[in-house]
C-alpha cells in the first residue's frame, strides 16, 4: 500500500524470507480452479487476538474475485485463527479499497491525517476494524437471507 516503486525480485525475496518464518504472519494465496488470483497477509499484532491484514488481487482476475478473496480471508481469520479483531487500512484516495472494506462489514475506526507522503503530497489513511462477533453475526444473516 505504501510502496510506490516497482519492487525488485531481490526486495521481494528478502521480505518473503523473513515473513515466511514469522509465526505471527499468515501468508495465503487465494485460488479458484487451481489458478492463483490473489494474496492475503494476516499479521497478528498482539497475543489478544488482534491482527492486521493486507491483500492483493491479480489484475487479470475476473469480476467477483475480490469478494471471494475477502470472504475466504475473513473465514480463515475468524474461524481458523480465531481472531478477536481484524484491522485494515486504506489510503483515502483508494475509494475501491474503502468500499471493499465496507462491503465486507468493516467499520470505520479512524482517519490518520496526512499519514502517508507519496513523494508529492500527503494522503490520509483510513483505519478499519472488524470484530469476530460482527463477522459471525453478518455471516449468520447472510446464510439465512
Amino acid at each position: 500500500m505504501y510502496t510506490t516503486h516497482e519492487i525488485t525480485p531481490e526486495e521481494h525475496a528478502l521480505w518473503y524470507s523473513k515473513a515466511s518464518v514469522d509465526p505471527k504472519k499468515h501468508l495465503l494465496i487465494y485460488e479458484s480452479n487451481n489458478e492463483p488470483l490473489g494474496f492475503v497477509n494476516i499479521a497478528q499484532v498482539n497475543d489478544g487476538g488482534v491482527a492486521e491484514w493486507g491483500f492483493y488481487v491479480s489484475p487479470d482476475a475476473g469480476e467477483g474475485t475480490g469478494r471471494g478473496l475477502g470472504d475466504a480471508a475473513l473465514n480463515y481469520a475468524f474461524s481458523t485463527l480465531r481472531l478477536h479483531k481484524l484491522c485494515g487500512q486504506a489510503l483515502a484516495t483508494n475509494e475501491r479499497s474503502i468500499r471493499f472494506h465496507e462491503r465486507l462489514g468493516f467499520q470505520h475506526e479512524g482517519r490518520l491525517r496526512n499519514q502517508h507522503f507519496d513523494g508529492r503530497t500527503y494522503i490520509d489513511v483510513i483505519c478499519f476494524g472488524l470484530m469476530s462477533a460482527e463477522y459471525q453475526d453478518r455471516a449468520q444473516r447472510t446464510t439465512y437471507e
